[in-house]
């Protein structure tokens, strides 16, 4: 299985350069953040005739994720247990958000192949102090609870939790000067604390060991993509069952060149979840 994932941006104004590529690199799963339109409106017809099922969650311009893949999609769900949601006007106070706050369209999860894949669009927190940056910590405090919880389940349970957690994790991720620990999101201690929470959990970074160096996001603004002023925001986590079929891995830096292009670009690994061919192990009657 080729695994990827990408926050396009808008799918709408980018879905033949997103199909291209996926039928160009051969890949099996493609899982998507940000694709700012209803469920209704996504342009489902264009990869059903390049031979994927897909399956959309949006309510808005804003968010939405969603996932195409070559293999059936079982086992769709829209929100992972315990997860958060986001009301404006509430109180920076670190404390949770209200429990009737409504949910954004920010996961999807489902069970292909086996593997059971999690698209996410982590909030992105805005600035420090701002509820959304609160939002951002309890909604990654569920996620580790859910993850851990899964695990606990099913040790070997092939898990991947895959897409923009706008958090770069160590100094080498972030290469933007303008983003400053102690004045802006995404390198926050707190934040980076709850990434490694997720690890703890039982997850592991099965991309940067085969690809050690590199960004996966550029900022429109002032030319960082050509001064590779970027950061490393967008991931691929896998359970150790997950680590463990990982064959290869890539950041597609390409997709950022070009016309109209998203400010992320694909992040592709890919599973051999059928383990080593066992011919050569001797026969036993």
């Amino acid at each position: 299985m080729r695994l990827a994932t990408w926050n396009v941006n808008s799918i709408r104004a980018r879905v033949d350069r997103i199909v291209d590529f996926a039928v160009r690199e051969h890949i099996d799963v493609l899982a998507m953040q940000e694709i700012k339109c209803k469920t209704e409106q996504f342009p489902f017809e264009r990869f059903e005739d390049a031979g994927y099922h897909v399956e959309a969650f949006g309510f808005s311009q804003w968010n939405g994720v969603a996932i195409a893949s070559r293999e059936p999609i079982e086992d769709v769900r829209t929100a992972f247990p315990g997860m958060p949601g986001f009301a404006k006007g509430q109180p920076a106070t670190g404390s949770g958000q209200a429990p009737d706050a409504p949910l954004e369209a920010r996961a999807m999860g489902a069970t292909i192949g086996g593997v059971e894949v999690w698209s996410l669009y982590v909030p992105n927190g805005r600035s420090l102090g701002d509820p959304h940056y609160y939002y951002k910590l309890d909604w990654l405090s569920a996620l580790t609870e859910y993850t851990a919880t899964a695990l606990a389940a099913n040790p070997d349970l092939p898990l991947a939790l895959v897409g923009d957690f706008n958090i770069a994790p160590t100094d080498a991720d972030n290469g933007d000067p303008s983003v400053v620990q102690g004045f802006a999101t995404h390198v926050s201690p707190p934040e980076r604390e709850a990434f490694s929470a997720l690890e703890a959990a039982g997850l592991q970074d099965v991309v940067r060991p085969l690809v050690p160096t590199g960004f996966t996001y550029w900022d429109y603004k002032q030319l960082r993509f050509p001064r590779n002023e970027g950061m490393r925001i967008d991931f691929i986590l896998g359970s150790h069952a997950l680590a463990d079929a990982v064959t290869g891995a890539a950041i597609h830096r390409n997709e950022r060149k070009g016309e109209a292009p998203s400010d992320h670009v694909p992040v592709v690994v890919d599973l051999d979840l059928e383990g080593p061919d066992d011919d050569d192990r001797p026969m036993i009657f």
